[in-house]
């Protein structure tokens, strides 16, 4: 018997009850708190089906193999004592530091993988979606997925905030990756919240959605961040009227990119 299978049946148990976890949440909140009127069984649901699924396996299996190489690379610096300060600050901010300096390394990620043609050719599959909902978050390609998410967790692994002799580094690394994943679903909602003043420092559905629009070229390559819209104004990317919502989403925009070099000039702002 292959040692792997049980490990890989656990995956898709997980996935599955995953799958109807949230969509216990969700469905109901985007009936109550619909921004746009869409069936249940909307446009190509088929497709983020597929994709849902095929992502609750293959990045889990290629992230962790790719995070075993990067331990062993950073482990002797662990093991020389360099971090060994961090494990005089409480563990809930070492958290807070851990998500915050996550989110800058997946902004960069996730900006890069549209600035950089070879890593667009991926991520131009999370982006052909015209509707956008809490099952759009997962149709994605699964490098795309991994190397967003790796550029998050590689910075929190290279700062020593999830090195393991402080002894929640596992539990603080899972903690990141749920939070993490559970924001994307919800900024990724077919909900009309808004946040006040507050989604100026903590992403919304609204602040993510504008990533998605395609009105114009003006307003695309917005709102890289997952968590902290703060992460975006820093850098220059932020989009975030007050009031308004995006007319439509999709890719046709994009991909009149070539047309439009100034905006896809590497490292600067959009």
């Amino acid at each position: 018997m292959n040692p792997d299978l049980p490990h890989i049946q656990a995956i898709v148990l997980q996935s599955v009850q995953g799958f109807l976890m949230l969509m216990i949440i969700f469905v109901p909140l985007e009936m109550a708190f619909a921004l746009r009127s869409t069936p249940l069984l909307r446009k190509n649901i088929h497709q983020d089906l597929v994709f849902h699924f095929l992502n609750a396996l293959l990045p889990q299996l290629l992230l962790a193999a790719l995070l075993s190489v990067l331990v062993a690379i950073i482990r002797p610096v662990y093991a020389s004592g360099f971090f060994h300060w961090l494990s005089s600050i409480p563990l809930p901010l070492r958290f807070a530091l851990a998500v915050i300096i996550g989110d800058i390394g997946s902004y960069w990620g996730h900006r890069w993988s549209h600035e950089i043609p070879f890593l667009w050719h991926f991520h131009r599959i999370h982006h052909q979606a015209e509707t956008i909902d809490w099952l759009v978050t997962s149709r994605a390609h699964p490098f795309d997925m991994v190397f967003i998410k790796l550029c998050g967790v590689a910075l929190i692994y290279f700062s020593g905030l999830a090195q393991g002799s402080l002894g929640q580094g596992t539990a603080l690394m899972s903690t990141y990756l749920i939070i993490g994943g559970l924001w994307a679903y919800f900024v990724h909602a077919n909900i009309n919240w808004r946040f006040g003043v507050v989604e100026q420092w903590l992403a919304s559905p609204a602040f993510h959605h504008w990533h998605h629009s395609n009105e114009s070229p003006q307003l695309i390559d917005k709102n890289y961040a997952a968590i902290f819209p703060w992460v975006d104004r820093l850098f220059g990317t932020l989009h975030l009227p007050s009031r308004r919502w995006p007319a439509s989403y999709g890719e046709h925009v994009m991909l009149e990119r070539e047309s439009f070099p100034s905006t896809t000039s590497l490292g600067s702002p959009t």
